[in-house]
């Protein structure tokens, strides 16, 4: 956007603006606003508030904001991933699970930087594999693995996991709720909304923007969706008019970062460089402007 239409943006938002509903589906380590909140729509809106600052900050090349409002609900489901199991699902690589142990060593494959796995014992292996992280990709990287492997693992705990079914039916209530015209879903969001929308074939969204989307992701993710890929690929929910795919360059949950290798009906794949040592939050894909074009239409002045 140039200096000059940013400046326009931020001097005219909301006089006289009729704007199509849009729905935000969050990502992985999102749990701690449901317990500062205490319920599901008390977190839904406290991160809705922060997607509208976030957004507010692409759309006007960083604007103050003053209370602007672009994103109709948040559709929540991170407590649903924790149901019937320990609050602190979060845990230490070394100690997590064998399930999300799993979901560690096949995502680290998909990075191809940590050698040769044949015969290395299990254990010995999550060590290596959490110091490879920590040295070569820092802190931020070990915490985000300690959120997304533990996360990806009980959602696609089974094909009928009681956190899984839940968890779309969250998302599939809030888009049939509001009947919004766009949704944006980041991270293990673009999962669960890809399997929501098919699991209801009754919604529909003029505009399917994923950020920063794992669903790519080969022995992790990828053939463990429902509906299972047919010869090797996925498709774009049949409710859904145009598919946007966004991924940073070094974002290493969304590996492969193009989708429409493996997927039909992606419209666009759109590379982007955000922040290397912080290439996944939500807050860096929205204020980097790279949802501004798509969105745009739907925010009319």
């Amino acid at each position: 956007m140039s200096a000059g239409r940013a400046r326009r943006w931020a001097g005219r938002l909301w006089e006289g603006r009729t704007v199509a509903a849009i729905v935000g589906v969050h990502g992985i380590g999102k749990y701690r606003y449901f317990q500062a909140a205490g319920t599901a729509e008390g977190a839904a809106g406290t991160m809705r508030a922060k997607w509208d600052r976030y957004l507010h900050a692409g759309l006007t090349g960083g604007a103050p904001y003053t209370g602007q409002s672009y994103i109709t609900d948040i559709a929540y489901y991170a407590h649903l991933l924790r149901a019937g199991t320990p609050a602190a699902l979060k845990t230490d690589l070394r100690k997590m699970d064998a399930e999300s142990q799993f979901v560690l060593t096949g995502w680290m494959r998909q990075l191809g930087e940590v050698g040769d796995f044949a015969g290395e014992r299990l254990t010995g292996l999550i060590h290596r594999l959490a110091e490879w992280l920590l040295l070569r990709l820092g802190p931020h990287a070990k915490d985000f693995a300690e959120d997304f492997c533990p996360e990806v693992a009980a959602y696609l705990a089974s094909a009928d996991a009681a956190a899984r079914v839940r968890a779309r039916d969250a998302v599939a209530a809030t888009i049939r709720r509001h009947r919004p015209a766009v949704v944006i879903a980041h991270s293990l969001g673009s999962v669960v909304t890809y399997e929501a929308l098919w699991a209801h074939p009754d919604l529909s969204v003029d505009l399917l923007i994923t950020l920063g989307s794992p669903l790519g992701m080969r022995g992790v993710i990828f053939e463990r969706l429902q509906p299972l890929p047919q010869a090797g690929r996925g498709r774009c929910p049949r409710g859904v008019r145009r598919w946007v795919n966004i991924a940073d360059k070094d974002d290493i949950a969304a590996i492969p970062g193009a989708l429409r290798g493996l997927f039909d009906g992606v419209a666009l794949d759109e590379k982007v460089n955000i922040n290397w040592a912080d290439f996944h939050t939500v807050r860096n894909y929205l204020a980097c402007g790279a949802v501004n074009e798509h969105v745009e239409p739907f925010l009319k002045v």
